[in-house]
């Protein structure tokens, strides 16, 4: 799994024009799986994502994590994130996992992940054209894959 985390003051995400998910300050998290990944990568990246300390203290220093902080979670699937550009111009989505596989795995990372924070959180909705709105706030952006976890 990869995810790119922002710490943002805002998100949303439209589909259709309408808000499907909103937070203000938090985490805006595009997730992306692969046919590799197990429950083992949505637990350790879960944990991860919601103790890493990017949000700052009270002399700035980033060293609070949302948890500290009581911020909220926007989740984005994007298959996009296991993108191949090695050969050519046009980007191999080979990698990603297929829908039958990741939706059910993307499912189980937003209880994982609701369990984690402590409480719900926004999502977008699979496969869907979405349109993303935020507010990077520092700007702070983290590419985390499980596959690297040592």
């Amino acid at each position: 799994m990869i995810a790119v985390i922002q710490r943002v003051s805002e998100s949303q995400v439209k589909i259709d024009a309408e808000i499907k998910g909103q937070i203000g300050v938090g985490l805006m998290v595009l997730l992306g799986i692969e046919d590799a990944d197990e429950q083992v990568d949505i637990e350790w990246l879960s944990k991860k994502i919601v103790n890493l300390r990017i949000f700052p203290d009270d002399l700035g220093v980033m060293n609070k994590s949302i948890l500290d902080v009581g911020g909220d979670i926007l989740l984005i699937s994007q298959f996009t994130l296991h993108a191949s550009t090695k050969k050519g111009n046009r980007p191999s989505y080979i990698k990603a996992a297929k829908p039958d596989f990741a939706i059910p795995m993307y499912e189980k990372f937003i209880g994982v992940l609701e369990s984690e924070l402590g409480k719900e959180i926004q999502t977008g909705e699979f496969g869907a054209d979405m349109k993303v709105f935020l507010i990077n706030d520092g700007p702070v952006t983290i590419i985390i894959d499980s596959k690297n976890k040592v």
